[in-house]
């Protein structure tokens, strides 16, 4: 994996059709906050949702400062028309060693449904294999979120195991089943018409 990241002090900018992933400012705050603080978004990550627009400021903060580190590597989803932001993709656990990291995504509900996430994903996961050189992408998953499990299966993620009880959250336990993607499967991929 490459060691020095040639793009500076911030992440690049990553077409889709119709989205774009970059570098999340102070004034995307309040759409961060729309999309996490959203109950039926948040439903299945392993953190609950965020409770004010304070709460939004600080992940700005701390993904800014993840990203300083070259630890955790997030994108505002952006719509192209309008370059509002409609949710993030994350590549996290980079580990240079091993060239593998792990992946989070999230889309404003309004946004479900209509292939942004797949777009994004594919930008994504391009420029991982591509630029950062990585061999494997991994993703946990609550067994429950249908829509999720379809998007990495579609992208040609395989399952790979179950960890029972694996996150409690809001009072309830969730399990999370694994999935990964090794850079030959992603190449050699059917594509979508």
């Amino acid at each position: 994996m490459q060691t020095r990241f040639e793009w500076g002090d911030r992440l690049p900018t990553l077409s889709a059709p119709r989205v774009v992933l970059r570098w999340l400012e102070q004034d995307d705050v309040p759409q961060l906050y729309a999309v996490f603080a959203d109950p039926e978004v948040m439903r299945y990550w392993s953190t609950a949702p965020l409770t004010d627009l304070a709460a939004a400021g600080k992940l700005l903060l701390d993904i800014h400062d993840l990203f300083r580190t070259r630890t955790l590597f997030q994108w505002g989803i952006a719509r192209r028309a309008d370059d509002v932001v409609i949710g993030t993709c994350t590549l996290f656990h980079l580990d240079a060693t091993h060239r593998r990291a792990e992946i989070g995504y999230a889309l404003g509900r309004a946004h479900w449904g209509q292939g942004l996430m797949r777009e994004a994903l594919a930008a994504l996961f391009g420029f991982a294999f591509g630029e950062l050189g990585l061999h494997r992408i991994e993703a946990d998953v609550d067994p429950r979120n249908e829509g999720s499990i379809r998007i990495l299966e579609k992208q040609g993620f395989q399952r790979e195991g179950l960890l029972r009880e694996r996150y409690h959250v809001g009072g309830e336990v969730q399990d999370a089943l694994y999935f990964g993607l090794l850079r030959p499967e992603w190449r050699d991929r059917p594509r979508e018409g």
